[in-house]
């Protein structure tokens, strides 16, 4: 499953899926994440082994949560675009930025969660310094 926001991303993953022979398989819903997730819980609440969290960073404390919810102890959750070109070590950064501080916040809220192990990656391409959190929701 996959959610997007924008339209024309749902359309370039739908025709994408189909190539890969996978339509059966995969479900494209198109809006916002947050206010989608709580449809999900009710039909897929432990369900997931896996989340790609790639969103408005601001949120990503609430994406978490919804990973929480809805994927099974020991599942991984992937988050994009933590190291937000090393502001989120900045605390001039954190204060101006709000995916910064979302970023930020997202390591306070893992850090402090018995449920969650997690480390950041850091990477640096053609789009800069940036990188991902590998989250591991921990067996009961």
């Amino acid at each position: 499953m996959t959610i997007e926001k924008d339209p024309h991303h749902a359309a370039v993953a739908e025709e994408n899926i189909c190539r890969a022979g996978l339509s059966d398989r995969v479900e494209i819903r198109n809006g916002l994440a947050l206010e989608i997730s709580p449809e999900l819980q009710q039909k897929f609440a432990n369900s997931f082994d896996f989340m790609f969290i790639d969103a408005d960073k601001e949120n990503d404390v609430e994406y978490m949560k919804w990973a929480l919810r809805l994927c099974r102890p020991g599942a991984m959750v992937v988050v994009d675009n933590v190291i937000r070109f090393g502001g989120v070590l900045d605390p001039d950064s954190v204060q101006r930025d709000p995916g910064a501080r979302g970023s930020r916040d997202l390591f306070e809220f893992i850090s402090t969660h018995p449920m969650l192990d997690a480390t950041a990656i850091q990477t640096v391409g053609e789009k800069g310094w940036d990188g991902f959190a590998l989250v591991v929701i921990k067996p009961d």
